[in-house]
């Protein structure tokens, strides 16, 4: 097995948004923010090579949308999934599967572009399978109004129709142990209904894909919770349950959405579980 990160862009969100009832005077110390209050954001999606699978962990926003849409998020840099594949020597008609955490516009947007003609939509990976559950799939095309503006139709609906959509078993409790595609998930509940969350088993470490659950190295105090998230006390509890696990195990944290922080370990203090280490995908990886 092999892995990769893969950067398939950058953006900016507010940071009152993206720690809630946090004060800024806080938060700004480790996500410190423009004069427009955005921090930077990433999508860093996560690509496993094993065997004759070659899958895609997110997908990131893609480029369908229209230029007012973009213009809420104030995109930096010049990174894009085409690049970061190329440079591994890849190309999209080589994926097997696309593994989606949850299916908000900014983890799978990717997953779906417009046809040729620009008269519809296909999916950006014409070999693979995409992968949700059933749960999440419901939650997802049967929005609630809280979270309607995240779930785009155009982003899922055509999974469904070209055929390629698969959905992993439901776990009994929380954990998923080997799922179809190798690794095992955790599933959180907080941020959105049935969010997965893979564990990749890789050269006597844990990789764990924290997607949402913990999206910067600045949300590890467990109070840090997102404005965005459907159901914030149970966040909370997730994060101690999953953070406990972290540092107890020495699992190594692959960070989707901090900008500066690629992968993390933690550790247990007095004041809960912190920061122990920063590394660099390349240090881990190779």
């Amino acid at each position: 097995m092999k892995l990769y990160p893969i950067k398939s862009g950058n953006f900016k969100l507010d940071g009152g948004a993206m720690f809630g009832v946090v004060p800024k005077s806080l938060w700004q110390k480790t996500n410190p923010a423009d004069t427009n209050n955005m921090i930077d954001i990433a999508a860093r999606c996560l690509l496993i090579e094993d065997g004759n699978k070659l899958i895609l962990i997110d997908t990131g926003m893609g480029n369908k949308q229209s230029d007012k849409f973009f213009g809420y998020y104030y995109l930096w840099g010049n990174d894009s999934i085409d690049k970061s594949l190329e440079q591994y020597g890849f190309h999209r008609d080589d994926i097997t599967d696309v593994f989606m955490t949850h299916l908000h516009f900014d983890h799978c947007g990717g997953s779906i572009q417009w046809n040729k003609n620009r008269t519809g939509y296909e999916p950006a990976f014409k070999n693979a399978h995409f992968w949700s559950n059933q749960d999440h799939w419901k939650w997802a095309t049967q929005p609630n109004n809280r979270e309607k503006a995240s779930f785009l139709k155009e982003n899922i609906l055509p999974m469904e129709e070209s055929g390629q959509l698969k959905f992993t078993d439901l776990p009994q409790t929380d954990m998923l142990k080997n799922s179809p595609l190798g690794f095992d998930i955790f599933f959180a509940n907080g941020h959105t209904d049935k969010q997965m969350i893979p564990m990749i088993h890789y050269k006597g470490k844990t990789i764990c894909f924290m997607a949402d659950l913990l999206p910067t190295a600045g949300h590890l105090p467990l109070p840090f919770v997102m404005g965005y998230d459907t159901r914030p006390l149970l966040t909370l509890d997730e994060k101690e349950k999953f953070l406990k696990l972290a540092a107890d195990n020495n699992y190594y944290l692959f960070l989707e959405h901090d900008a500066h922080n690629e992968i993390i370990t933690v550790k247990q203090t007095d004041k809960g579980v912190r920061l122990n280490h920063v590394f660099t995908c390349n240090e881990i990886f190779n």
